[in-house]
């Protein structure tokens, strides 16, 4: 029965060691290529880096300008909501995107900080020792050879320790008349344990980095979160500076064909001889300025597009097309009734970068109790357990290993304490100095949120302020063009008083529409300050996982 056991466990080291290199050996030497191959570099070509190319810039053929009542080819539109506006944005946005990948990002850390503490580790080592020794006696010299072979694995304990257990197989050869067992096998099994006492012992201690990385990964879903409100904020800003922009471009037509209106009037009136002619060379002159206007307010339009084409993202509505869009939602000039202290209260409660400063502050609260800890001497306990194995092949050295004939035990503690343990003192007082840093930043973060909220509530009660005044500016430019074109048709006025009051009626126009989309802006700023968004409707967002 003795010799069926050994035959079972005889070669059991060489079949496991067979088993590792049958299943990890082209992977190592695949990685072991990869490593040492020669990685390609990136040349870039000096003329490149150090030669500045001029433009080419092609002349266009003459044309005449084009008047805004020629007709062009239809566009397609593109009639888009405020909501409609918010959806694509959190759906398309580039920007929101590259934010939303952070938190997968600092994930990965975490997984990474979990790995680095809790993962168990393979242990192996194989080698040959050939040794020769002269003697100095009528012996002959010595000579012998030695494989060992180590396997073993270490599992960190959430203390702080480690468990290690070790199987070594040893091979001896020797050419000594004095051995008994030649060739001889040794086989050892060992299982030990070794836990600091101060430095580096406990939970806490053990387990500083992995919390300081979920510390991290809050910190990162905040400044997600902050980015996607600034990012749908500014996609809403630029909606309404493109309302603005096309109700401009439409004041500046509306003048155009005013003042063409009166240039017609103005030839009538120089026919008859009612008007001299250099009132047709004033109201040209003013038509042709108006259709400067129209020429830049177009401009604006179409650089407003692109700014919220660019925020969207959506397929087929790129930057480079042609469609127009059409914002149909229209401003809403109501006043709110705006609780000062209400509103700061909920910025500082709302605000992620104060919340940001206030888990740093845990992390410093963290990182000095840790630092406390590290200044403490270096002990540790130790203890190891063996059992030894020797026969004259490898199946008696096993079987003597499972009789558990000869084992022993080693109990210790090892002691490494710095001579002064200036570095450990340093970093505890460079930690405490940083969280007082950051009280300071946080106190002066409040004070800043709390001037930011005030600031745009009183912006807000302006711009209504502005809302009445350049409306009733506009009914007053109104009355006063109409009057001086009456006194025009009457010949008690000239020209230039009707290109005034329209000059006049066109600015109080462009300030009541300013004002209006001022007003939307100063809403969506203060909802910014406090930490929200404007709309009926929560926004919910995730992280995104790229795609492998």
């Amino acid at each position: 029965m003795k010799q069926k056991k050994r035959g079972n466990i005889r070669f059991l080291p060489a079949i496991f060691i067979s088993c590792i290199l049958l299943f990890n050996g082209c992977t190592y030497v695949d990685k072991f290529k990869e490593i040492n191959s020669t990685p390609a570099i990136m040349v870039i070509p000096a003329e490149k880096v150090q030669q500045i190319d001029m433009i080419e810039l092609k002349k266009a053929p003459d044309e005449a300008i084009v008047k805004p009542e020629t007709v062009e080819p239809e566009k397609a539109e593109y009639t888009l909501s405020l909501e409609e506006c918010r959806a694509l944005t959190l759906e398309n946005n580039l920007d929101l995107k590259a934010e939303l990948i952070n938190p997968t990002i600092e994930k990965e850390n975490l997984k990474q900080a979990e790995a680095s503490k809790f993962e168990a580790t393979f242990t192996g080592n194989t080698s040959y020792n050939r040794d020769n020794t002269p003697t100095d006696s009528l012996l002959v010299g010595s000579s012998s050879e030695r494989v060992n072979i180590n396997l073993g694995v270490d599992i960190p304990i959430s203390t702080g320790g480690t468990v290690s257990f070790d199987l070594a197989d040893t091979l001896n050869k020797t050419n000594s008349t004095w051995a008994t067992l030649n060739p001889s096998y040794n086989s050892g099994l060992s299982a030990s344990i070794s836990q600091p006492l101060l430095k580096n012992a406990g939970r806490r201690a053990f387990t500083h980095s992995i919390r300081l990385a979920q510390y991290n990964s809050s910190m990162t879903d905040l400044s997600t979160k902050l980015a996607a409100m600034r990012i749908i904020a500014n996609a809403d800003r630029a909606y309404w500076s493109l309302y603005s922009a096309r109700k401009m471009l439409d004041v500046r037509k509306q003048q155009y064909d005013l003042a063409k209106a009166t240039l017609e009037e103005t030839e009538r009136f120089v026919e008859v001889g009612v008007k001299p002619r250099i009132e047709i060379i004033r109201t040209k002159r003013d038509l042709a300025d108006k259709l400067t206007a129209i020429i830049d307010a177009e401009n604006n339009v179409r650089e407003r597009e692109r700014d919220l084409k660019r925020m969207l993202n959506k397929k087929g509505l790129g930057m480079e097309t042609k469609t127009v869009l059409i914002p149909s939602s229209l401003p809403d000039p109501v006043r709110y009734e705006l609780d000062r202290n209400r509103m700061v209260e909920n910025a500082l409660l709302n605000r992620m970068d104060l919340l940001e400063l206030e888990l740093q502050l845990e992390m410093d609260s963290m990182t000095i109790e840790y630092n406390r800890n590290q200044t403490l001497p270096d002990l540790s306990f130790e203890y190891r357990y063996n059992i030894d194995g020797l026969g004259a092949d490898r199946g008696d050295s096993y079987d003597m290993l499972a009789d558990n004939d000869y084992h022993d035990h080693q109990v210790g503690i090892r002691m490494n304490i710095p001579i002064g343990n200036k570095r450990a003192k340093s970093e505890l007082r460079k930690s405490i100095y940083q969280r007082a840093k950051h009280l300071s930043s946080k106190e002066s973060k409040e004070a800043e949120i709390r001037n930011d909220v005030l600031n745009n509530i009183d912006k807000v009660e302006a711009k209504w302020q502005s809302i009445l005044a350049s409306r009733q500016s506009t009914i007053l430019s109104d009355e006063q063009y109409r009057a001086e074109k009456r006194q025009y048709e009457l010949g008690l006025v000239s020209s230039r008083e009707v290109m005034d009051a329209q000059t006049n009626l066109a600015a109080a126009q462009s300030a009541e529409i300013t004002s209006l989309t001022d007003y939307q802006t100063a809403l969506i700023d203060l909802a910014y300050a406090t930490g929200t968004l404007l709309g009926a409707a929560k926004v919910e967002w995730a992280p995104v996982v790229p795609v492998e």
